[in-house]
């Protein structure tokens, strides 16, 4: 009987796969998101590469070949993120998955050696990082509720977004950088339950210090001590590692309105 069980199993394993699914990925020209476009594109679905940065955008769409086309967006933008999605259905035909990568960093205290943080910097921060993640999925969302559901299990879709570890361990003059990110994680769960009448899941990767571009330009002294905070494996993580997780989130059905922390067991000291 336990045979039969993993037999079962395994069957269901090869029913969800990439092939021929379009994958629309925000901030896919560089970091997580181009590791992640990368990695799905290798497993056979079509993608939608979503950036601000054009130039770069369309380079990474050239890199994966047939199936990958680039879209200017400003995820913070009603007009933009509609119109690009719009784009995506046009070209496309159908949104399967959507990966919410864009995103910004930035540090600043409250009150520093010039005063009060400015209120419109925290404001940029949250509607580039949670308005924006916001802004795009609910459009590809309502893209997704017309595909035919699969036979499985009446799946339309799924949804994964990126937030960070500083969602839960926010450092010295990240208060808007962790409010953006907490607000990803926040609105997880609920926006699963919203949209599981539909077929569509909704999960969000915390990632930890990543090798990514603007990691690298990190100093050494910030980076070294993050490095030192990792657990283990003690070094930065990989994006192919991102990557991997949003592919097995996508493959695994009974992942639905979860946050997981992708990190190597770091837990960030206040600065």
């Amino acid at each position: 009987m336990a045979l039969n069980i993993l037999l079962g199993i395994a069957d269901l394993g090869e029913v969800v796969e990439s092939k021929g699914r379009v994958a629309v990925v925000t901030g896919g020209a560089s970091g997580l998101g181009k590791a992640t476009a990368l990695a799905l594109a290798e497993s056979g679905a079509r993608l939608a590469i979503l950036d601000l940065n054009q130039e770069l955008a369309e380079a990474t769409a050239k890199a994966i070949g047939g199936g990958a086309a680039a879209f200017k967006v400003n995820v913070a933008s009603s007009e933009s993120a509609e119109h690009a999605v719009e784009a995506v259905l046009e070209k496309f035909g159908a949104i399967h998955i959507n990966v919410n990568c864009a995103g910004i960093g930035a540090a600043a205290r409250t009150v520093g050696r010039n005063g009060a943080l400015p209120l419109e910097q925290f404001q940029f921060v949250i509607q580039v990082n949670l308005v924006g993640t916001f802004n795009t999925l609910r459009l590809c969302a309502r893209a997704m509720q017309a595909n035919e559901p699969d036979e499985t299990d009446g799946e339309r879709g799924v949804i994964v977004n990126a937030a960070s570890v500083a969602a839960f361990d926010g450092q010295i003059g990240q208060a808007a950088y962790s409010a953006s990110k907490g607000g990803v994680v926040g609105m997880t769960l609920p926006i699963a339950r919203d949209l599981a009448r539909n077929g569509i899941r909704v999960c969000t990767i915390a990632p930890g210090v990543f090798e990514t571009p603007m990691m690298i330009g990190t100093p050494d002294k910030v980076r070294e001590p993050l490095i030192a905070s990792v657990q283990f494996p003690n070094r930065l993580g990989d994006a192919r590692e991102f990557a991997g997780l949003v592919e097995e989130i996508v493959r695994n059905r009974y992942l639905n309105g979860e946050t997981i922390r992708l990190d190597g067991g770091i837990r960030m000291g206040p600065r």
